[in-house]
This record gives structure tokens, sequence and C-alpha cells, in this order.
């Protein structure tokens, strides 16, 4: 079983919320998980999101199909 961490950190200068905001239909940051997941490499359960974020975490779990969410 392969397993990847998706990092979603807050704070970022340059995109202030970049991990989500909004862009073409979806948070930015799902960009990175579905591309992982099309890779057919990864399950959706081993694809945890790590945030200490407790926005990101909601905005992502309730827009990106995963079925492991954590909060650091």
């Amino acid at each position: 079983m392969n397993i990847a961490i998706i990092p979603a950190r807050g704070g970022s200068k340059r995109i202030p919320q970049k991990n989500t905001r909004n862009f073409c239909g979806k948070p930015i940051s799902g960009y990175s998980i579905e591309a992982a997941l099309e890779t057919n490499l990864f399950e959706p359960s081993s694809l945890p999101l790590a945030t200490i974020e407790l926005p990101i975490l909601h905005i992502i779990s309730n827009n990106i199909k995963l079925l492991s969410t954590f909060q650091y």
C-alpha cells in the first residue's frame, strides 16, 4: 500500500487563505489531492490531509472525497 500525505498549511504570505480559496469550482489544495488520486497509486484511505487549520479541514473534507483527515 502506498501512502501520501498532502500538507495543507495555512498562513501563506503570497496568496492568503490559498488552501480554502475557491479556484474554478474547488479549493486550490483540492487539485493536489485529486492529482494524487488520479495516479491510481493511492486509495482515498491512504491519502490523509494534514493541517492545523480547522477551516482548511472542513472545506477540503466537504469538497473532496477523502476517508481520512486529521488535525495536528
